[in-house]
């Protein structure tokens, strides 16, 4: 195999098609060459140094066919280099030298002919590594030539290299129109949890058998995404290595902003001034906010410990109405994020690739990932519900004596493959856009304003990256014979403590299921749990509390805190009660979920007041009417 590209540069956009190729003779005068086409020797003498077309990393040209076999033919017409020159010298590693010529600047169509001159009779089986690669140029070994580089596959066949954005394009996920992006099947996943991955935009950007060349492939730059200690057992560490046009780190200071809305404040202020009380709480649904993106409309509604320290979580809800901008960033410092969309899709860029997330499906942000949230369907707004979490990671739960199935399976979560822009100048700090990073550090918010993009990311590999996974999916387990199972029987995520069997936080879902218990009280009992519990409803109706006004209905949410008591409604009670007890499928259309912790949470002002959505009537309504059924029983002595 062929050394990887280290020095191929993508510098060559905005140059147009060049003129066709003109056979050299020996009385050419020199008015026949084009204005602006240098002499290499110049070039080497003036200290001015090369850049190359990127379209010759994708051309899935093999090299003994004639380049008219090239599937884009607009490519051939790009020229070779910038400066353009009249000739260039290939060279391939094991000694072979051909020249490409023109006076009017070499094409990439000059370079494949003269390739194709040597290898055109040569048979398919007489090559080892019969598909070019690209070309790199090493001013340390020679100014005037260029490495030919060939691989033993054709990769990823050449697209234009202009953008496009075409609105009566449109493919289908999953049966959801997607319209409007700019790079073709962007929706790309692979499938698993906790697995390792790699994947490339481009072949080749990844290195082979190594982390950090001294040189990466295609001038890239290796940066390392730590989720864990360095030091943190082999089962537990999360890294991953990303291969990107610029590093992260090269930007101007982050300076402190106001917060977008009351319930983060500046400085964090609403996170360290919880309310902590024993009182049972019910929200309506909570409003849209056609103004906000998702940054603006996150807001913090309850929480406990100290990001600080790396302890506890967060709990959001939010609503957008608009994308964040196109040049546009964020990620926290502080957690890793859960969010639970409840009406509106996303559309989600991360640094490591895209990520479509609809309501009935969830996704997990890891702690320092960049990412900018864009609603899927233009002016149709969206709300949902967000964990953060301040300690640790979401893992899948152990399964006991369930046994090696149930639950959430870890084929069905699906991680993004790489995707990138190139937007930056010839520097970090001199690119002709800018692009603003927001940062969340200690529950507070800093912003910077850098000169290249962000998502940047050509290649990466690892197993520290974001997720998404369809709640649909979720195999439910519960009694065959009586009782009512515990609600950690529904859990699809955990995020342990040091403790074992009690989490930091645990995302539960209650989906679709069949009851069949006999003699049995079927919806979830009374109870009082020294795990506090916010609950959410994504769809539907859930069976133990009632919808409708003043009732628990899709986008609102409840919080029963450490202790507090609470169970069904009166109505749920009495229905389940008297109920005919025949095997019943509950659920259906609906969805209700939990975020479950061990710490005892507080409320902000905005969750309590601001907010206007606490149903003051919450306890009354549910349990007021709670009939007394009990009856004392005659004792006969003897």
């Amino acid at each position: 195999m062929s050394e990887p590209l280290t020095k191929v540069d993508s510098a060559v956009q905005g140059i147009d098609v060049a003129p066709e190729k003109q056979k050299e003779t020996k009385h050419r005068r020199a008015s026949s060459s084009a204005n602006g086409v240098m002499n290499i020797n110049d070039l080497e003498a003036q200290g001015i140094e090369l850049q190359l077309a990127k379209e010759t990393q994708a051309t899935g040209w093999k090299i003994n066919t004639s380049p008219s076999t090239v599937e884009d033919k607009e490519i051939l017409k790009k020229l070779l280099t910038t400066p353009p020159v009249k000739k260039i010298d290939l060279h391939f590693p094991l000694g072979l030298e051909v020249t490409a010529r023109n006076l009017k600047g070499v094409t990439i169509k000059d370079a494949l002919d003269a390739i194709h001159k040597q290898f055109k009779k040569r048979a398919d089986d007489e090559l080892d590594l019969p598909y070019l690669a690209g070309f790199e140029w090493d001013k340390e070994e020679s100014w005037t030539r260029l490495i030919v580089h060939l691989r033993k596959d054709a990769g990823q066949p050449a697209t234009s290299s202009k953008k496009k954005k075409n609105k009566d394009y449109t493919i289908f996920i999953n049966c959801m129109p997607v319209t409007d992006f700019s790079i073709k099947e962007k929706y790309n996943y692979q499938n698993g949890f906790d697995c390792y991955f790699e994947t490339e935009a481009i072949p080749g950007a990844l290195p082979t058998a190594q982390n950090s060349p001294q040189k990466p492939p295609l001038g890239l730059y290796a940066e390392k995404l730590s989720g864990t200690a360095f030091t943190a057992p082999r089962h537990e560490n999360k890294q991953s290595w990303l291969y990107r046009i610029l590093p992260a780190c090269s930007h101007p200071p982050f300076t402190p902003i106001p917060a977008p809305n009351e319930s983060l404040g500046l400085g964090g202020e609403p996170f360290r001034k919880m309310h902590h009380i024993p009182n049972q709480l019910r929200w309506d649904p909570f409003d849209h906010d056609p103004d906000a993106d998702f940054v603006s409309g996150l807001h913090l509604i309850a929480g406990a410990g100290d990001p600080t320290i790396k302890q506890g979580c967060a709990m959001y809800v939010y609503a957008a109405g608009r994308s964040m901008g196109e040049r546009e960033a964020f990620y926290s410092a502080d957690g890793e994020l859960l969010v639970v969309p409840q009406e509106g899709a996303l559309d989600v860029r991360t640094e490591m690739g895209w990520l479509l997330v609809r309501p009935m499906e969830i996704c997990v942000i890891p702690r320092g990932v960049r990412y900018q949230v864009r609603l899927a369907e233009e002016g149709k707004p969206a709300r949902g519900y967000a964990l953060e979490l301040f300690q640790g990671r979401f893992v899948l739960p152990e399964l006991g004596p369930i046994g090696s199935n149930g639950l959430a399976n870890a084929r069905d979560f699906q991680a993004p493959v790489a995707s990138f822009d190139e937007d930056c100048g010839e520097t970090a700090f001199d690119g002709p856009n800018e692009y603003v990073v927001t940062g969340k550090f200690n529950n507070a918010l800093y912003r910077t304003v850098q000169r290249h993009t962000p998502f940047d990311v050509v290649a990466w590999h690892g197993n520290y990256y974001p997720y998404k996974y369809d709640l649909g999916r979720f195999n439910t387990i519960g009694t065959i014979s009586y009782d009512h199972p515990d609600p950690s029987i529904f859990t699809v995520l955990s995020a342990p403590s040091d403790h074992p069997g009690t989490a930091i936080a645990d995302f539960v879902i209650f989906p679709p299921r069949w009851l069949v218990g006999e003699d049995t009280f079927r919806p979830p009992w009374y109870h009082r749990n020294t795990m506090s519990e916010f609950m959410g409803l994504i769809q539907g109706g859930y069976d133990a509390k009632k919808g409708g006004k003043g009732g628990f209905v899709p986008g609102g949410a409840s919080l029963h805190n450490v202790m507090s008591g609470h169970g069904p409604d009166v109505d749920s009670y009495e229905g389940a009660r008297n109920a005919e007890l025949k095997p019943a499928k509950v659920g259906e259309g609906s969805c209700a979920f939990m975020f479950e912790s061990c710490l005892m949470v507080g409320v902000t002002d905005w969750g309590l007041k601001t907010c206007q959505k606490v149903q003051a009537a919450y306890s009354e309504h549910s349990w007021g009417g709670v009939k007394v059924h009990w009856k004392k029983a005659t004792v006969n002595r003897v």
